[in-house]
C-alpha cells in the first residue's frame, strides 16, 4: 500500500491565503449576486478554534458552496471536505481546483475506486480531526431527492465522541428551491436562502454515536421548523416533510430499516458516504 495522503497542506498558510481570495473575489460574490442569502447565528461560533465537525441538512448541490462562502471567515479558513477519490482524485487538476474552493480530502468509496493511489486515504477525516482540521459532513449521505431531510447516519457523531470534540448544527433553507436534484444552474429569481448556525454540542456523558446524532438532527429540525438558530426547545416542531428523523422528544420508533443500521463509517472509523459529494 502507498504511503498516506499527506496533511501539509491542510496546515499550509500559502494554500488558506489562497482561499480566502477565492472566496473574497469569487465564489461569495457569485453565490450572493445569484441568491438572496441571510446568515443567522455567528455570535453562537465566536471563537471556536481547533477540530470540530459542521453538521447540516443537505438538499441542493449549492449546499457545500454556500457552507464555505458563507461560513465566517475563521471557520471557513480551516474547514475541509471528503470528496469521493473515484471523481475528484483521478486526474491532478481536477483535484487541485476542488482543493482550492473546498479544501477537499480524498475519501475511497468501497468499490469505486482502484489503482496505485488505493489506500492512500484510510482514515483521512480521523487524522485531519486529530491535526486540529475541523470537517464538513452531510450525515444523511446523499441530497435529498424531494426536499425531505433524510434520518442522519451516526459517523460524524461517532467521530465527535472518538476524538472528543464538538458538533456544530447547521440548519439550511431554500437550497431545495434554488436548485433542485436534476436542475444544473440556480433558478434566475435570485430566490432566498437562510443559514442557521447553531451553538456547538457536545456528547453527553453515556451517550453513544445514534443518541448524540438524533438529539443534533432534531435541533437542526427545531432550527428549521422556528427558523432560528437559537430555537427554543420547549417548542415542539411543526415542520413537515421529514423522512425518518427523530422527533422533538428524540423518538425514532417506527423508523424503516435503511439508515438505522447503516453506521455510515467505513473500516477505518470514518465516514464513508457521509460528506462525500453525490451524483
Amino acid at each position: 500500500m502507498s504511503s498516506l495522503h499527506p496533511l501539509d497542506d491542510y496546515h499550509s498558510e500559502g494554500k488558506r491565503k489562497a482561499r480566502k481570495l477565492v472566496r473574497k473575489a469569487l465564489t461569495r460574490p457569485v453565490i450572493t449576486s445569484i441568491l438572496d442569502t441571510t446568515v443567522w447565528g455567528e455570535e453562537n461560533v465566536e471563537g471556536l478554534d481547533g477540530a470540530y465537525i459542521v453538521v447540516g441538512n443537505h438538499t441542493s448541490h449549492l449546499d457545500a458552496p454556500m457552507v464555505f462562502s458563507l461560513l465566517p471567515d475563521h471557520m471557513t479558513e480551516r474547514l475541509a471536505t471528503g470528496a469521493a477519490a473515484d471523481y475528484f482524485y483521478r486526474k491532478k487538476g481536477i483535484s487541485k481546483l476542488t482543493s482550492l474552493f473546498f479544501n477537499t480530502y480524498p475519501i475511497e468509496r468501497k468499490g469505486k475506486y482502484s489503482g496505485p493511489e488505493t489506500g492512500r486515504a484510510v482514515g483521512m477525516t480521523g487524522r485531519l480531526l486529530r491535526d486540529g482540521i475541523p470537517i464538513l459532513i452531510f450525515p444523511e449521505g446523499t441530497r435529498s431527492r424531494d426536499g425531505k431531510m433524510g434520518r442522519f447516519k451516526p459517523g460524524a457523531a461517532a467521530l465527535a465522541i472518538a476524538n472528543e470534540i464538538p458538533i456544530v448544527p447547521l440548519a439550511m433553507t431554500g437550497g431545495y428551491e434554488a436548485m433542485p436534484v436534476g436542475r444544473f444552474l440556480p433558478t434566475l429569481n435570485h430566490p432566498p436562502v437562510d443559514l442557521f448556525i447553531g451553538k456547538p454540542m457536545h456528547a453527553k456523558d453515556g451517550e453513544d454515536a445514534e443518541e448524540f446524532i438524533d438529539r443534533v438532527q432534531t435541533h437542526i429540525v427545531m432550527m428549521l421548523d422556528q427558523r432560528s438558530a437559537n430555537p427554543d426547545p420547549s417548542v415542539t416542531p411543526t415542520i413537515k416533510g421529514v423522512t425518518g428523523a427523530p422527533d422533538a422528544s428524540g423518538d425514532v420508533s417506527g423508523l424503516d430499516e435503511a439508515g438505522v443500521d447503516d453506521a455510515g463509517l467505513d473500516d477505518a472509523g470514518t465516514p464513508d458516504d457521509a460528506g462525500t459529494p453525490d451524483d
